[in-house]
């Protein structure tokens, strides 16, 4: 069996609360179903918002970005994240940020290229 891709979902407790703040940093969304958001990443992936009340801020995903400086720019500029600033090591630059509902997003930098895929 080879896996060759994936979809990360976050389950979330109001869906047009949530669509607004995600929208902030991805762009507007597709709506597959009334109750899901989805966004097709470039590198192929996706990421999925989905109304499951009982499991909203249990989730966390993961976005790989190509500038880490830039996406946490982007993230105070547009009051995602006010007072975001990324965490550096030799490996990976991240910034961690909370949905409105508690769910975690990492927002990450590989310094291997080959770790982003």
């Amino acid at each position: 069996m080879a896996i060759t891709n994936a979809l990360a979902s976050v389950a979330v407790r109001d869906l047009p609360t949530a669509m607004e703040f995600y929208e902030k940093f991805l762009g507007r969304g597709s709506r597959p179903m009334p109750e899901v958001v989805e966004w097709q990443l470039d590198g192929g992936g996706g990421l999925q918002l989905y109304l499951l009340p009982e499991r909203a801020g249990s989730c966390s995903c993961t976005l790989i970005v190509s500038d880490i400086d830039e996406a946490a720019e982007h993230l105070r500029s547009t009051g995602v994240a006010p007072g975001a600033e990324p965490s550096r090591n030799d490996r990976v630059d991240t910034l961690m940020i909370k949905d409105p509902d508690g769910n975690s997003i990492a927002f990450s930098h590989p310094k291997d290229p080959r770790l982003a895929h």
